[in-house]
């Protein structure tokens, strides 16, 4: 992609797409850049990126309905008490999207518009009975969840068009809601099934209202019809033929993850169990404690200007890179300015232009560049975000490199593994080092620096994890070596080290 382009604001956002019908937008780029990466999605003249645009992360209440910014991501949800409180559902699909480095950018309107029958907040917010909110340049209009799939991975949005927004009507009263998802893992599980239901209840626990969102069952997220015959008995005695109805409108899809047979079978066991726990109002039971996000006291929200280089953009709310325009990052405290940003990786960039500084300008285009230090440090282990290894934070927040595009790290801070802990650039270990090194938690190595850096987020953000705590926060990085118990010890003894919060995080 030759041109990376950074709007100030919604409004020059929607006219960048509007000149240019080859632009695509892209926020938090989980599953775009590897389509980019891996030639799925060919003619794009630029990317339109609305990460860094301010304002468009918010979570609101007003009334009975939770109001949801276009650039709110999966772990924003995670944390929001509204959310838990008023769609649970929501909250339980989204802690169950990749990893925590993953869901620190991945969107949920990005999960939406994927359009994937896996994609696991589609059925959340169907069974939530979401609407969207759409813009372009010429209006704005809104479209209920249900009736925005057209058919597998196509949507009802319009060229130029971009959800700006996700309206939920909150849970309340005897309303009650639950997500579940059957994976081939515990963590970064791609769906085998996932289902959410939302009922609606008396006085007396019998159904008023009922939605349940099939979801990696057929090849788009479909609400189960017909069930309105269930209202007025009671939840409780309706279970099974609920379930039956669910299996009989069920027509499984057959794929690498799971036989459509096996899909028929386990939806049953799910839907069962679901609708049981809605019963007996147990829908929040396994909802973990503090869920790690990752995310460091230092986080900060960036605003598009900033530091960066790059040339004056199409109008002045918006800055273009192209391929030989430098960029300012801070990186581990020290401004670096380089080149060679446009269709790489923040990974690849730190690794292979960060050392190639730019020393002065003399035109666009035309510069000077000398030698700076290598950060070879963060590694490339499967380039898919899925092994943790490339992990560094970007402005506080613990984000998997190899997907984020970096031109998006103009004007940014970043910490790799050369920079972590208060002792960096001093020769000695940081506590977190010292006791991967005390725990045998360190083998081949190349795993590492990933853990380390989740790990330093993880302490930063909860000096005193357990052990729940410490499984879900690495849950994104990968070791073929250590068995994990040697890394959780180490995490426990950096704990104890750090004496309940010295910090480690810059």
């Amino acid at each position: 992609v030759p041109r990376h382009l950074l709007p100030a604001d919604l409004d020059a956002a929607l006219e960048l797409l509007a000149a240019d019908p080859d632009a695509v937008p892209i926020a938090g780029g989980t599953d775009l850049w590897l389509e980019l990466e891996r030639g799925a999605r060919t003619g794009v003249s630029a990317l339109v990126d609305l990460s860094a645009i301010p304002g468009l992360n918010g979570i609101s209440v007003a009334g009975d309905e939770i109001r949801l910014g276009p650039l709110v991501t999966h772990n924003d949800v995670v944390a929001s008490p509204e959310v838990i409180a008023g769609a649970l559902p929501l909250a339980q699909a989204s802690l169950e999207v990749g990893s925590a480095q993953l869901r620190n950018r991945a969107t949920v309107v990005g999960n939406l518009i994927t359009a994937s029958p896996a994609n696991d907040t589609i059925s959340a917010l169907l069974a939530l009975d979401a609407r969207l909110t759409v813009r372009s340049t010429g209006r704005e209009r809104e479209i209920r969840l249900r009736d925005f799939y057209t058919g597998f991975r196509t949507t009802a949005l319009e060229p130029g068009e971009l959800v700006t927004a996700i309206t939920i009507p909150r849970l309340g009263g005897r309303s009650r809601g639950i997500f579940v998802k059957a994976g081939l893992r515990k963590a970064q599980a791609i769906s085998v099934v996932h289902i959410a239901a939302v009922v609606d209840l008396d006085g007396e626990e019998n159904l008023t209202g009922i939605r349940l969102a099939l979801g990696s069952v057929l090849p788009t997220v479909q609400l189960v019809p017909g069930l309105e015959e269930f209202l007025g008995s009671p939840l409780a005695d309706s279970v099974d033929a609920i379930t039956a109805a669910a299996v009989d409108f069920a027509e499984p899809i057959d794929d690498l993850r799971a036989t459509a047979e096996y899909r028929h079978q386990i939806l049953a066991v799910m839907v069962r169990r679901a609708l049981r726990a809605l019963a007996a109002d147990r829908q929040a039971d396994h909802w973990p404690s503090n869920p790690p996000r990752l995310v460091t006291p230092a986080a900060a929200t960036v605003t598009s200007g900033g530091t960066a280089g790059g040339t004056t953009g199409i109008t002045a709310a918006t800055r273009s890179i192209g391929p030989d325009d430098p960029i300012t990052v801070e990186v581990n405290g020290s401004a670096v300015t380089a080149a060679g940003t446009t269709g790489r990786s923040l990974l690849e960039w730190l690794r292979e232009q960060a050392h190639h500084r730019v020393t002065s300008v003399e035109a666009p285009g035309e510069v000077s560049t000398g030698s700076g230090d290598s950060l070879l440090g963060t590694k490339e282990g499967c380039a898919e975000g899925e092994c943790g290894a490339c992990t560094v934070l970007l402005d506080g927040v613990a984000v998997m490199s190899c997907l984020v595009p970096a031109a998006r790290a103009a004007g940014s801070r970043v910490t790799t593994v050369e920079g972590v802990g208060e002792r960096s650039g001093s020769g000695e270990l940081n506590p977190l080092q010292e006791s991967f090194v005390e725990s045998f938690g360190v083998q081949c190595g190349f795993c590492t620096p990933g853990f380390i850096v989740a790990g330093t987020a993880l302490l930063a953000e909860n000096p005193d994890p357990d052990d729940g705590q410490i499984r879900l926060g690495l849950a994104g990085n990968l070791c073929r070596c250590t068995g994990y118990y040697p890394i959780i010890e180490a995490v426990h003894r950096a704990a104890g080290k750090l004496d309940g919060g010295t910090e480690v995080a810059r």
